[in-house]
């Protein structure tokens, strides 16, 4: 076999120089037996031979061997040592030349051979995209779309393939694509050609790549790409299969229309089906299908349209559904169906129907079943659609009475920052009303525990929340009581740190709640916003020409509220106030030159 393999090299030399057709066809015959005899040794031999650069000149295309050659070089560059060889002997524009050629068998090989050189290389991503070898493939790929005989439907799958391996996990050569046009013919093929197996697996690889792309999703959404998936998933009885269509739909579905689109199609309805099969199997697969299947589920309702179209009132049968996997015992489904939940509370409408039907006693139910040792995404997604649900003013009453606070508050011992924020902000949610306000912010355990996480300085979400709601304690309170409550627990100097917020809502959240604790108890507070440095922030809030109107507003408020304690206007009349309130009188807000007015008699007098 070698020596006949070095005898065959030889002999190629010589007869690729003569163009001797029938010699020619004997070695490249024996070439092709010693690759699928033995591919890497054979390969590392012709690398060795120099033959490589030879076959740039044999593939010409009135040539009878030309397929052979370039079945040749596919089988070769199977091998990744092979690929950079075969750019550099310069063969990818003859191959990229030949797919111009009529000859079916021609352009099978050529490509294979450039699919295969690009595989996993940069360099032969490179060398076909020069040669402009994507576009004629596509041009391909239009023109042979509807045919459906076997042989067309090869060269479509090893088409498809080439440009699959021309683009993987390569954003500017898949962008490049989407600008040809190759989604809408992509989609094509998969509805003409959805019988054949191998070709379909191709498509649905190419869209998988292209889906990650944003850009594709606009060309996506304006097919019927919807429909071909849905059509197909309902065929798919294997696993693997089934895998393959959910890999191609997560990132479609990321897309608003797109989501509508497959509502539309009737992908919900497959996916429930999916979920009712698979619910009581421990089988390894099938647990994986069920959380890719509910997962899907749960994201088809990120969309306003089609979560509101899923909704359909309260009555339909898929909000049913999913209210249904909320009792489960399988931690999956509770997950989703808590998630599902949260995603249809995003507006009044659907809240108040949810709330007036029971939904709050279903998801304290589920907290309940996770208190000691419980799943911490199923308590993060049950919080999360507690605190939506809490949003419209008419429901935070009844979901007091309800007993919503004291369900959360089992919650407060948790170290885990997501379950954290969520209870927080559920908890902010709720207090509007000044009884529920009083009672939280005279729960001594709550307000200790607020102000440890005011210091999560990892975690910015759970110390902004916290933060907030102190303040909300306060302002929806107007208690004396819980803001003794707060001054015990050292809550005062993060109430002053808040208001040094980037974020102005927070900063006037911080102002109104130190305003109520200077005019209802300044005594008790006044050591703390001392040493918190109070006067000095607001003196720079007002200084500062970026600070907000309402900030100014409120900082004045505050000064005006201080004066009654005897150290503390000290420090105001230490920093030169009146200056800089003085310049604030012909402030462009009205209000807040009034209240500069109003300052600045106040400031006068008590000096």
């Amino acid at each position: 076999m070698a020596d006949n393999l070095s005898d065959t090299l030889k002999k190629l030399k010589i007869t690729a120089v003569d163009r001797t057709d029938d010699s020619l066809e004997g070695c490249l015959d024996c070439l092709l037996q010693a690759l699928a005899q033995n591919n890497m040794e054979t390969s590392e031999k012709i690398q060795g031979s120099g033959i490589l650069q030879l076959f740039a000149s044999l593939l010409v295309p009135q040539s009878s061997c030309t397929a052979k050659v370039a079945n040749i070089i596919a089988e070769i560059a199977k091998n990744e040592f092979m690929r950079i060889p075969c750019v550099d002997a310069g063969l990818i524009s003859p191959l990229v030349q030949l797919l111009n050629s009529k000859d079916q068998e021609v352009l099978l090989q050529t490509g294979r051979a450039l699919g295969n050189i690009c595989y996993d290389s940069h360099e032969g991503r490179s060398a076909v995209d020069q040669a402009g070898g994507a576009q004629i493939v596509i041009d391909h790929l239009r023109s042979l779309c509807s045919k459906t005989d076997p042989a067309n439907e090869k060269l479509l799958t090893v088409f498809c393939g080439m440009l699959m391996n021309y683009s993987n996990e390569n954003d500017s050569l898949q962008a490049q694509l989407i600008n040809m046009g190759v989604i809408p013919t992509l989609v094509k093929l998969l509805g003409i050609h959805c019988q054949n197996a191998a070709l379909t697996e191709m498509c649905l690889v190419a869209f998988g790549n292209l889906a990650e792309l944003e850009s594709s999703k606009e060309q996506f959404a304006s097919t019927n790409i919807a429909e071909e998936l849905v059509k197909l998933f309902k065929k798919q009885i294997d696993h693997d299969k089934r895998e393959m269509v959910f890999e191609v739909l997560a990132p479609l579905a990321e897309n608003d229309a797109i989501k509508l689109q497959l509502v539309e199609a009737g992908l919900v309805e497959c996916l429930l089906e999916i979920v009712q099969q698979k619910v009581d199997s421990d089988k390894e697969e099938a647990i994986a299908e069920l959380k890719t299947a509910s997962d899907l589920m749960v994201l088809l309702l990120l969309g306003d349209e089609s979560m509101q179209k899923l909704f359909e009132g309260g009555k339909g049968n898929v909000f049913q559904r999913v209210l249904s996997w909320i009792p489960s015992n399988n931690h999956q489904l509770q997950l989703a169906g808590a998630l599902a939940i949260a995603n249809f509370a995003r507006n009044d409408g659907n809240c108040i129907h949810m709330v007036d039907n029971g939904i709050v006693e279903k998801l304290m139910d589920l907290l309940d079943r996770h208190v000691e040792d419980g799943n911490v995404t199923v308590q993060h997604a049950a919080l999360s659609a507690l605190r939506n649900l809490a949003i419209p003013v008419i429901n935070k009453a009844k979901m007091l009475s309800a007993g919503v606070t004291e369900a959360v508050l089992k919650f407060l011992k948790s170290e885990m920052p997501p379950v954290q924020f969520k209870l927080l902000g559920t908890l902010r949610m709720l207090i509007d009303a000044q009884e529920a306000a009083e009672q939280l912010g005279k729960n001594v355990q709550l307000v200790e525990r607020l102000v440890e996480w005011c210091e999560a300085k990892d975690h910015a979400g759970v110390m902004g929340e916290s933060n907030r709601l102190l303040s909300a304690l306060i302002r929806h309170s107007k208690s004396k009581d819980v803001i003794k409550t707060i001054v015990q627990s050292g809550g005062i100097k993060h109430l002053v740190t808040m208001a040094t917020s980037e974020h102005v809502i927070m900063q006037n959240e911080a102002l109104v709640a130190l305003a109520l604790i200077a005019a209802l108890e300044l005594g008790t507070a006044e050591k703390d916003l001392e040493s918190a440095k109070l006067v000095q922030i607001l003196h720079t809030l007002l200084a500062d020409e970026r600070s907000a109107p309402e900030i100014k507003y409120n900082s004045m408020v505050l000064i005006c509220a201080l004066m009654g304690s005897e150290s503390l206007h000290k420090e105001v009349q230490d920093l030169a106030f009146l200056d800089v309130v003085s310049k604030l009188r012909s402030h462009e807000n009205k209000s807040v030159a009034q209240q500069a007015s109003l300052t600045e008699q106040r400031l006068a007098v008590e000096s």
